[in-house]
């Protein structure tokens, strides 16, 4: 059997290769040699268009597969992420309260009251599942669509009383053709997120085991549910604000990860990384080509392709997790 090391240096590899074509593909054809001499447009091209875009999907990818292996801790249900407990609908409804309220603000205020709504909006999805019975898993994501439903359903409403259904569009739709430099640096803030969930995978770890025994092992369980919480909501909340929604990705992602690594959330952050980004990279070169020079949203393409690999996953054989 391979070491994990080795399998790892091959995930970071195939990650790496996917990236150089992601700067390479695109509307208008890139000269290679134009761009080491620094020659043209393309080095333009490739700097404020093609790095930022590909720094992008690799750094949504990265934070959304972790905040779902957080979530999947934080309500030890491996059903659940951001998108389908009503957290990612908040954060629009945030953003839409902020545009409609203070048009003029930063766009990092903008982003602020986002995150606070998402956290409201994840408080409150947790409040209800304290109150649903244990041994009933399934009724989890079913409560957390109804409620982002009834959310999203609010936004919408408030959205058309202020006219701004187009921008509700935008943010339900997760893409990355608008990505440019200058436009895309708050998403460093979810890197940064990333590292501090990787930092505490241990809690998370023992969080999962439920609060009795956390708090047995000497856990502070309130802390480290709000760092959970914090981290998950403003990674949803700045990636809804920069790129939109992108569903299922925090949702696959962790499944996979945790049926091959099992619940060891330190030895998964770095699978579920590497897969996040690898995952996301792949659907948008996809996008990109289908129907070259037009391209298709990334969220229309990875929310078909999640909804097809989360089915295979519910419905196909239990897989032992390997230590």
């Amino acid at each position: 059997m391979k070491s994990p090391a080795l399998h790892m240096l091959l995930a970071l590899t195939s990650l790496v290769i996917m990236a150089a074509l992601s700067l390479m593909i695109g509307a208008s054809d890139m000269n290679l040699g134009a761009v080491i001499r620094g020659e043209g447009d393309d080095t333009l091209i490739l700097l404020a268009s093609r790095i930022p875009r590909t720094l992008a999907i690799i750094l949504t990818g990265v934070s959304m597969a972790i905040s779902g292996l957080i979530f999947q801790m934080l309500t030890r249900n491996k059903f659940v992420e951001p998108a389908t407990a009503g957290t990612a609908e908040s954060a629009g409804l945030g953003l839409l309260i902020a545009i409609a309220f203070f048009p003029a603000a930063p766009l990092l205020v903008k982003m602020s009251i986002a995150a606070l709504c998402a956290i409201a909006g994840t408080l409150l999805f947790l409040r209800i599942l304290d109150r649903l019975p244990p041994h009933e898993p399934l009724l989890v994501p079913l409560v957390g669509l109804m409620l982002g439903g009834v959310i999203g359903a609010v936004a919408t409403f408030f959205a058309y009383q202020a006219d701004l259904l187009q921008y509700l569009g935008i943010w339900t739709t997760g893409e990355f053709s608008g990505v440019l430099r200058g436009r895309y640096e708050l998403l460093w803030i979810t890197g940064i997120l990333a590292l501090i969930g990787y930092l505490y995978a241990d809690q998370f770890s023992i969080m999962g085991m439920g609060r009795d025994v956390s708090i047995t092992l000497g856990l502070n369980h309130r802390t480290v549910m709000w760092i959970g919480l914090i981290i998950v909501s403003v990674t949803t909340a700045v990636v809804v604000v920069t790129v939109g929604a992108i569903p299922f990705l925090g949702l696959i992602v962790p499944n996979i990860v945790s049926r091959i690594m099992g619940d060891n959330l330190r030895a998964a952050v770095p699978w579920a990384a590497s897969l996040g980004a690898g995952a996301l990279l792949l659907c948008d070169i996809i996008g990109r080509i289908i129907r070259q020079p037009y391209e298709i949203p990334i969220g229309t393409i990875f929310g078909v392709v999640g909804a097809a690999v989360f089915l295979y996953l519910l419905l196909g054989r239990q897989s032992h997790a390997v230590r």
